[in-house]
């Protein structure tokens, strides 16, 4: 495959969104450091989709205001309709003229302070919503990037293991009853440590663990316990020789002996 149809085959698109698989994409990362085209096409790529998420993002309605004002005018008429009463109405001394002209005066300005406090509360109301659906779309990227930094720490380990001369890779496939099951050890040929990348397998039940096993001379020898924190990066056990190695499903802690019925993955060196 040449530099274009591997441009063209939509790996650096799913790198981007996280949809490439861990071998996938350290196979780009490798690939970017030693081909500027290649990188070129990778920046490209993520300008175009961080573009196109601007263009779709939604933002908040620009007549809100205008509505709230409209509604609340409707309303402040409706209720300000009075009842027919007597056209005849008596004079009114100066002093009684006053006093009305203020009460309609105080009225009048109670009513608009009325408008303004109800329109400052619709706004808040907004503004306190759109803070809030901010907040829990930042905590949600934050999430992400935790987990995406995560993911890349990683990835970056098992290049740097991938990468030592010294370091020999054997691939455990799963067995009759767990075919879809895969692991990797990694072993040290030079300080015989041994390391293992076992996040394809099922999630261990609660009271359970996995348990690596080292064939030597035909027989099982403890390689050590797995769990998600050594994951390809503290070693299980040092192993100084062995034929295969093998995955079993044990109680939490391990067993001296290995539960064949409960093997999952195995695979010779």
């Amino acid at each position: 495959m040449n530099t274009k149809e591997y441009i063209s085959s939509g790996i650096i698109e799913s790198y981007i969104l996280g949809l490439a698989s861990p071998e996938e994409a350290g196979i780009l990362e490798c690939v970017m450091k030693n081909n500027a085209e290649v990188k070129a096409a990778f920046e490209e790529a993520q300008k175009t989709l961080e573009d196109l998420a601007t263009a779709q993002a939604i933002k908040p309605p620009d007549d809100l205001r205008a509505k709230t004002w409209n509604k609340i005018q409707q309303e402040q008429s409706a209720e300000e309709i009075s009842p027919v009463v007597s056209t005849v109405i008596p004079a009114a001394k100066p002093q009684e003229e006053i006093r009305i002209q203020g009460n309609t005066n105080w009225k009048t300005y109670a009513v608009a302070a009325s408008v303004l406090f109800l329109i400052s509360i619709a706004g808040n109301i907004f503004w306190m919503n759109d803070q809030a659906k901010a907040k829990q779309e930042i905590a949600r990227m934050s999430t992400e990037k935790k987990n995406q930094d995560l993911a890349m720490q990683k990835m970056n380990q098992k290049m740097d293991m991938i990468s030592n001369p010294d370091m020999k890779m054997v691939m455990l496939k799963g067995v009759e009853k767990h075919t879809e099951s895969k692991a990797m050890v990694f072993w040290d040929t030079k300080t015989k440590a041994v390391y293992v990348n076992a996040d394809k397998l099922p999630k261990a039940p609660e009271g359970m663990q996995y348990q690596l096993w080292a064939i030597e001379d035909g027989k099982p020898v403890n390689a050590g316990m797995y769990t998600e924190e050594k994951d390809s990066k503290i070693a299980l056990a040092n192993i100084p020789k062995a034929q295969a190695f093998a995955i079993t499903l044990e109680k939490q802690g391990g067993s001296p002996v290995p539960t064949m019925e409960n093997m999952y993955v195995m695979g010779e060196i």
